[in-house]
């Protein structure tokens, strides 16, 4: 497998990005590149970097070159093969949100597998079409490559049935309505992480919240996923930048029989429309919403600081106390006012701010006294995919 490389790839509705990464001589990935383009289909633009965050191509693109997601997979490809001609093309790993019921581990990718996930997308809309469309473009221009699929929702399979349970008549529960929790490659990710940055937490209770545009908590026991605040779809438990998270079903029912809302209209409203961006009526940005004055603003912060402090005691019940508290993704990773928020909120539970840390970033960003700690761990889900993805290309060569 010697100069061999795996391109990771996650789609979006506009955006494609992509991490190549390179096999060692240990046969272990590390990586190389990353890019993506985004604004496809309307103003597309390029950008990579290298390992090291070194600009490597940042430019403006036309509509013919990505005007739609298959084109600006073309132009990717292109891009690669100039920069990496040397190398050869191992498989394509690809985060795919929903792995429904029967998906609960990486798959390599054939036409059984991929009709099965296109029956899907009714579970994550906003998501699943996007991760789809850009396996089906690989097939048809690269038939040779394998791919393999990575779920988002496969590290919660650990849960027990009774986490993942709803209240309703067995037969749904048969069917696939159940809590499947998503931001699971985020997740395993940090469980692998555990045992180096803090190791005296790797087997004990951590609830990690992976706050970020989406934004969702997670319970481990011993590096496995008890429980998490998002169930049949990635719009519940916290809210986020444009989902509301946890609703009254009477909310939902009232908005159709007594507003006429249309299931479409109400699609829109519950994945784009709600959340950060529904509350301020200005951005579903945290960043744009702490500068703001704002009331409006202010009270989108609060209540999303509210919630995510509500959900860490709901889960430190699950796990009967908590050893430790990790914040990762966009918002967890970099605000600093947010995360001393909720460690404040949190205060109840044994947890000491260290303000100058904190500010730093961390890693660790609780007091030295505090009987919780607090971490920062910036989450990889490019690299669980990459690794999964090699791990399962080579045992089918061994066949």
């Amino acid at each position: 497998m010697n100069n061999s490389s795996i391109l990771v790839v996650n789609a979006g509705s506009s955006s494609l990005k992509f991490s190549v990464f390179r096999l060692d001589s240990t046969e272990s990935v590390t990586l190389a590149a990353r890019g993506q383009i985004d604004g496809i289909g309307t103003h597309p633009r390029l950008q990579v970097k290298d390992a090291a965050g070194s600009t490597l191509v940042k430019r403006d693109c036309t509509t013919s070159e990505a005007g739609a997601m298959k084109q600006a997979i073309v132009l990717t490809g292109s891009w690669l093969r100039q920069h990496f001609q040397k190398e050869q093309l191992l498989a394509v790993g690809h985060r795919v949100v929903h792995g429904g019921a029967d998906f609960f581990q990486p798959v390599l990718v054939d036409a059984n597998v991929l009709a099965a996930l296109e029956q899907l997308v009714p579970l994550a809309p906003l998501h699943q079409p996007h991760n789809l469309s850009v396996i089906q473009a690989m097939r048809e221009m690269q038939p040779q490559v394998p791919q393999v699929a990575c779920f988002d929702t496969a590290f919660h399979r650990s849960h027990s049935q009774l986490a993942d349970l709803y209240a309703l008549p067995w037969e749904y529960y048969t069917a696939g309505v159940r809590r499947y929790g998503f931001h699971g490659l985020s997740y395993e990710y940090i469980a692998a992480t555990l045992p180096e940055i803090a190791p005296e937490l790797a087997q004990g209770r951590v609830v990690v919240a992976h706050l970020g545009s989406g934004a969702s908590l997670c319970a481990l026991r011993g590096g496995k996923s008890v429980d998490s605040t998002m169930g049949f779809s990635p719009l519940d438990g916290v809210p986020m930048g444009t989902r509301p998270g946890a609703l009254d079903p009477g909310v939902l029912l009232h908005l159709v029989s007594q507003q006429g809302v249309s299931a479409a209209e109400l699609e829109k409203l519950l994945y784009n429309k709600s959340g950060l961006l529904g509350l301020s009526g200005i951005s579903n940005d945290m960043r744009v919403l702490l500068d703001s004055s704002e009331p409006r603003a202010r009270l989108a912060v609060d209540y999303f600081v509210h919630h995510v402090v509500k959900q860490i005691g709901a889960l430190a019940a699950v796990l009967g106390g908590v050893d430790g508290l990790v914040f990762t993704a966009g918002i967890g990773e970099h605000s600093a006012a947010i995360r001393a928020r909720i460690m404040q909120g949190c205060a109840w539970l044994g947890v000491a701010v260290d303000a100058d840390a904190n500010q730093r970033g961390g890693p660790r960003v609780s007091a030295a006294d505090s009987a919780v700690s607090a971490w920062v761990i910036p989450t990889n889900e490019e690299l669980m995919i990459a690794r999964h993805t090699l791990a399962l290309v080579a045992a089918s060569a061994r066949g």
